[in-house]
């Protein structure tokens, strides 16, 4: 190696040596307020939940874990998701790259023809061929950490990606757990439909039969019509109810509608008991909170890039090669050729946009920490709404099976004194209406107890505690 080779070889090291100085903040979880518990939740609820991330198998239903296991190989909004979380990795190599010298091959073959009037002073043209076969090499060195605090921006920025496909995928999980037992619930409510439809034709024919013998006037077979004809209506509306859902599973599971058919099943789930931990072990099983901390922590890193555009940049550059007229010699070693270089760029008057552009940064970083917080406070309600939901619909399923009861007993008990004389035919139309009501509603409020069920786990997490995120599973 040559004296000049030996030189900028040292002062590359020493210069490399210095680049353990990074301008900027180092990110710090900010401090958060966190509650001691919930408090809509009982000492039981109070338990770390522990969910397994195959959640749905709690409900017990073979159906809804095929349809959720059909959901995550086809769903195309989570197929998308997938791809941006690539994307975003291999953004994060890419910043990456300019930690390292860049080297190109750049062979050039030229054949150049010199004027007579200045080539030579014997006036005759020449007409050469010069061959260079060199290797160029540039590097900048990251003096101020603006490249290394690129590569913390980006790597937060994939990892944030890698979240929200998490939250993704909680939410087609959740929405096709939601959709599925809705649609059972139409089943539900267009069987007691169907029942209670038996029951009025089998009145209005025996009506029909008395109003022809003269024991019963028009009016009372035009009320058994009016009713009959009303409920046939509020069916028609429960199946095309239930087929827009089957559609729109079908879409969830990446399907066209036309592949999907879900055969009746009324419903009749148990909401399993799912506990809901405390609030501060909410804030590392919450993905989407997981995501707006690292859109967070890429924001304070940017900062530091902001920042390190004050100081100035320096460049690197470096050839070696062999450049010969006759291909011949283009080995030898008489041929070789090289080059070295600095190069140092340094900000003097950029007219404000340089202290625009770091309070820009600065700025974005306490809109991203507003917004962080924000998400960790719609996190603890997520879970005190659920919670409160599921007590309150235990409550209102106990009292509508109680309502049930009472309407079966009031239409047993109109039916009786109509048949007796005692009652007109409006009454046991009302004691009827009443009954398919309260059973309409308790089977409405099973379907909301379900569903709290369901938003109480992917409040709190839905069994993401303990998994590595896509992004750093690397």
């Amino acid at each position: 190696m040559s004296t000049p080779e030996r030189l900028f070889a040292a002062l590359a090291g020493a210069l490399v040596a210095m680049t353990s100085c990074s301008v900027g903040p180092d990110y710090e979880r900010p401090t958060l307020d966190v509650p001691p518990a919930y408090k809509s939740a009982t000492p039981e609820e109070g338990k770390a939940p522990g969910l397994e991330a195959t959640w749905w198998t709690l409900f017990g239903d073979p159906r809804l874990t095929e349809l959720e296991e059909a959901a995550i190989r086809a769903n195309q909004d989570l197929k998308a998701a997938v791809a941006r979380v690539d994307q975003a990795r291999a953004a994060t190599r890419l910043v990456r790259s300019d930690l390292f010298p860049s080297i190109i091959f750049d062979p050039t073959v030229d054949r150049v023809r010199t004027s007579p009037n200045v080539a030579r002073a014997s006036g005759r043209a020449l007409a050469v061929t010069d061959i260079r076969v060199p290797l160029d090499l540039s590097y900048e060195v990251d003096l101020w950490g603006r490249i290394r605090r690129s590569v913390e921006t980006s790597e937060a920025q994939a990892r944030a990606t890698a979240n929200d496909l998490v939250v993704v995928l909680h939410t087609i999980q959740a929405d096709v757990a939601q959709t599925y037992f809705t649609l059972r619930l139409f089943d539900s409510q267009i069987e007691i439909v169907g029942r209670n439809l038996e029951s009025y034709r089998r009145q209005l024919s025996l009506l029909e039969t008395q109003f022809r013998a003269g024991l019963v006037g028009r009016i009372t077979v035009v009320q058994a019509e009016t009713q009959l004809n009303s409920v046939l209506a509020q069916e028609t509306d429960l199946r095309r109810q239930r087929t827009d859902l089957e559609h729109a599973l079908a879409t969830l599971l990446g399907r066209p509608p036309s592949g999907l058919s879900i055969p009746p099943a009324p419903l009749n789930l148990t909401p399993p008991t799912v506990p809901a931990g405390l609030p501060a072990d909410l804030l590392r099983r919450r993905p989407d909170v997981a995501e707006a901390e690292q859109y967070l922590a890429a924001a304070s890193a940017q900062i530091g890039v902001a920042e390190a555009q004050f100081y100035p940049a320096l460049r690197l550059t470096a050839a070696a090669g062999f450049e010969s007229l006759d291909l011949r010699h283009l080995p030898d070693w008489q041929s070789r050729i090289w080059s070295i270089g600095a190069g140092l760029v340094a900000p003097l008057f950029q007219g404000g946009r340089l202290d625009a552009n770091l309070q820009q940064a600065r700025a974005r970083f306490e809109e991203l920490l507003a917004a962080y917080r924000s998400r960790v406070l719609v996190a603890f309600r997520d879970v005190e709404v659920a919670l409160t939901d599921i007590h309150l619909q235990a409550e209102a399923s106990q009292a509508q099976a109680r309502a049930v009861e009472s309407s079966r007993e009031y239409l047993r008990l109109a039916e009786t004194q109509y048949q007796q004389g005692l009652l007109n035919y409006f009454q046991v139309i009302d004691a009827q209406r009443t009954l398919l009501a309260n059973e309409l509603s308790a089977a409405q409020t099973l379907n909301q107890r379900l569903l709290a069920t369901v938003l109480l786990i992917k409040a709190i997490g839905a069994g993401w505690e303990g998994q590595r995120p896509p992004a750093e599973s690397e």
